[in-house]
Order: structure tokens, then sequence, then C-alpha cells
């Protein structure tokens, strides 16, 4: 869908505001971070490292297009529809400018990019000095036709950097990797193969009690390696995030103990594989945000690895799959079936169709349960989990599998705190059957 003039007009307006605050505190730094996925991990791990010794401002929630990117570097939130709330803005950066305000040290931007022509845009503006990429995948292909348009276009941000600047790629990543050659900044590579710069190796849940409450691995660098412990994550992918933001710790100064200490206050995102107690002293992992047959599966990989009394797995329907949703739900509920969970329960019409369809015979009736919105679900899981339980939790963001968490989270009174979609917006919509 075109933008229209109304919209073209407030993001060059912010743009040159963007422009007048940078050059006003042209003493911060600016990490930059890009990536078809993994970005606002990479942005929480790295914030974790430098806000324990500087002062940092990162991008807050979406906030990483024309529009929000601006937004951030002022320090406001959007106006929305609202001309006081768009006065607030311009107030702000008023204050900003005239340098009332203190500024921080750093900034970590999130750099989204959905069409051709988005980086060229941001980087009209910001100047980065560390630029991330976490890797290069479909998402977004509708517009970009191929992998390769995709690491053209994200890429710039890599070849912006200045000389004394750095490139953070992914290792494991040959569209990522592939991207140091386009740079006359120094490069460093992170990944879980032996050739990455900054490596994680020996990597495995992290158990207390017989709990899995995080993920430990082996750290590496420079002939340097170090036992590092991310509490709160059980989801491997993650770890990449930690080892972008090793990178840039190393990269403003601070040694691999400063860092490693850091990344202790680093936690998934709501709803992305984030690990809360539930009640009757189970576990869920909640992997609420949104799902697709990939994801899905992986997560599922997850609970398969973790040793539990019981293991659960609550999966709804996946949406926006088209001609690929029938085959897309067979595999998932094929792969719950083979790991033998002690309960699958089944969300949404899509997800049952499948499960009925490839369940095996002479599989036990009890442990495979239906239900066709998330609110019965959590009433019913709430009756079902045991202590010793570790549950997954995961469906589109249309399911709204996020309250069927809150049904079964050992504090529901913080459910703002820990669920995803909990913005007054949002709680205001009631769940309608996709």
């Amino acid at each position: 869908m075109a933008k229209t003039a109304k919209l073209k007009l407030v993001e060059s307006i912010l743009r040159w505001m963007a422009r007048a605050v940078l050059w006003r505190h042209r003493g911060t730094r600016i990490v930059a971070i890009t990536g078809s996925i993994g970005k606002s991990s990479a942005k929480e791990a790295v914030f974790a490292v430098l806000s324990s010794q500087f002062q940092v401002r990162r991008s807050e929630k979406n906030y990483n297009n024309e529009i929000g990117l601006p937004l951030t570097v002022i320090g406001a939130k959007s106006g929305n529809r609202s001309f006081l709330g768009w006065l607030r803005v311009f107030l702000k950066w008023f204050w900003t400018v005239i340098g009332f305000s203190g500024y921080p040290e750093i900034l970590i931007l999130e750099m989204g990019v959905d069409r051709p022509g988005d980086m060229s845009h941001l980087l009209s503006f910001v100047r980065p000095e560390v630029g991330i990429v976490t890797n290069i995948s479909a998402s977004h292909l509708e517009f970009f036709k191929t992998l390769e348009n995709i690491a053209r276009e994200k890429g710039k941000l890599i070849q912006a950097l200045p000389k004394e600047g750095l490139a953070i790629l992914n290792n494991d990543d040959d569209l990522a990797v592939g991207m140091r050659e386009k740079t006359q900044a120094s490069v460093v590579t992170f990944g879980f193969g032996e050739f990455a710069d900054i490596a994680a190796s020996n990597t495995a849940p992290l158990y207390e009690k017989g709990i899995p409450l995080g993920i430990t691995f082996k750290l590496s660098y420079e002939g340097s390696t170090l036992p590092l412990r991310l509490g709160g994550i059980i989801a491997p992918h993650l770890i990449y995030a930690a080892l972008s933001a090793v990178a840039v710790g190393i990269h403003f100064k601070m040694n691999l103990v400063e860092i490693a200490a850091a990344l202790k206050n680093f936690h998934s995102l709501p709803g992305r594989m984030s690990l809360l107690l539930g009640i009757k002293n189970s576990l869920l992992i909640d992997d609420t945000y949104n799902a697709a047959p990939l994801s899905t599966l992986a997560a599922l990989e997850v609970l398969e690895g973790l040793e539990a009394k019981r293991k659960i797995a609550v999966l709804g329907d996946m949406l926006e799959l088209g001609v690929e949703t029938e085959i897309g739900h067979e595999k998932v509920a094929a792969q719950v079936f083979q790991m033998k969970t002690a309960k699958f329960l089944a969300v949404g019409e899509r997800l049952i169709r499948a499960a009925k369809k490839v369940k095996p015979a002479g599989y036990s009736a009890e442990n495979l349960l239906f239900f066709v919105d998330p609110l019965s679900a959590g009433r019913a899981l709430q009756n079902l989990v045991q202590s010793g339980d570790v549950v997954l939790i995961k469906g589109s963001q249309g399911m709204r599998m996020e309250k069927i968490v809150e049904e079964v989270m050992a504090e529901p009174q913080r459910a703002g705190d820990f669920l995803c979609r909990q913005s007054a917006q949002w709680l205001k919509k009631p769940f309608i059957k996709p």
C-alpha cells in the first residue's frame, strides 16, 4: 500500500528533527541493529551490557522504522492521532535541541527494513558507529523477491560504517557474513561455528533443583574461554543475541568478566520463549508472541530437550500460511505426537483438524484435548497442570494465547510486566475466532 502524502510529510519532519538532535548531541555514539529476525533480542542484550557502564537509550517497542526511529532519537513517544500528543513530541524535541535535558552517551537503534529503500531512508539521518546484522531470511520476501535483494538493502548499514567503526556479523549466516567485503570498518563475527571470532559451544539447559531456569554455554574469544549463564532464557537461538552483545561490549572497552556479569540482566522479551513460574510449582515456556511452522517446531525441540516430570504442549493455530496451512499444521501435530508429551492441547480449528488427521492409532484420547478459544483452554489447563510440569504455550498473534498464560502463571497480577499484548488497546480487544 502506497504511503499517503500526510504520512510522507510526517516522516520528513521527523527526519529533520532527528537530524537536529543528533547534530546538537554529536558526541553520542550509535549502535544500529538490522536483520530478518532477532533484532529485538539483540537490542535487549546489547542494552543489558552497555547500560551497566554507560548512559544508554534503546529503541522501545517497535520503534524501528521511519516514524519510530526518529522518535527514539528525540526520546519521545508517538503522538498517534492526538494533536496534544504531537505537541508533546515537539516540546520534547525543542528541549533536547536547546540542550536543557541530558542526552545518552550511546543510542541502540533497531533498524527495520520492510521494503526497498527503507535502509537508505534511515541512514539519511543516522550515522552508526557499530552495525550488527543478526541474519537474513525470507521475511518481507514479497517486496524484495529474493534473499539477495534483502541482504543488499540491509547490507547498506554495513557499507555506511566509518573506517573506525565496527561491523558485527552472524558467521552462521552466509549472506550476513558475506557483507564483510563491503565495509571499510573492522569486522567481528559471532556464532556457533569454530571459525567465528566470538563463539559459543557446549550449550546446555541450566537446572536448579531439577527445574530448568536458563541456559549455559562456553564463550570463546581470542584464545580465552569463559562459562556464561543466561538466566530466564531457554532457547539456544537467543545465544546469538548475547554473542553480538559481547562484541559490542568489547568495542566499548569492557572486559569479558564485566560483559558476562552484565548479561545476567538479559532476559527474553515477553512472549518469546520466556520462562515463567506457573501455578502448582509448574514452569511455563511462554512463546505466545506469534507462530509459524518453523518456529513452532523449534520451540517443540527445546521442550523435548528439557528434563521434566511431565511435558505439556499447548499450541494454537498458525495463521496467514496460505497454501501451507494444512501441511504446516500437520507437521507440527505430528511432531507433538512423536515427542509423546503427557498432554497435547490443540487450540483452534486448523490445529484440531490436523491433530485428528495425523493422530497415531492407539494414542490415548485423554491426552489429546481440543479447544476453539484460548479462554476455555486456559481454564482447562488450570485443572490439568501438576507440580513439576513444563508447559509450552505457543500460537499466532490472532489466537491470543497469552490469555492462556495468564490463567496459569504464578503471578497473574504481574501480567503487564511479563506477557505480550498487555497495552490498553490490546486488552480491550476480545478474542475473535480467526
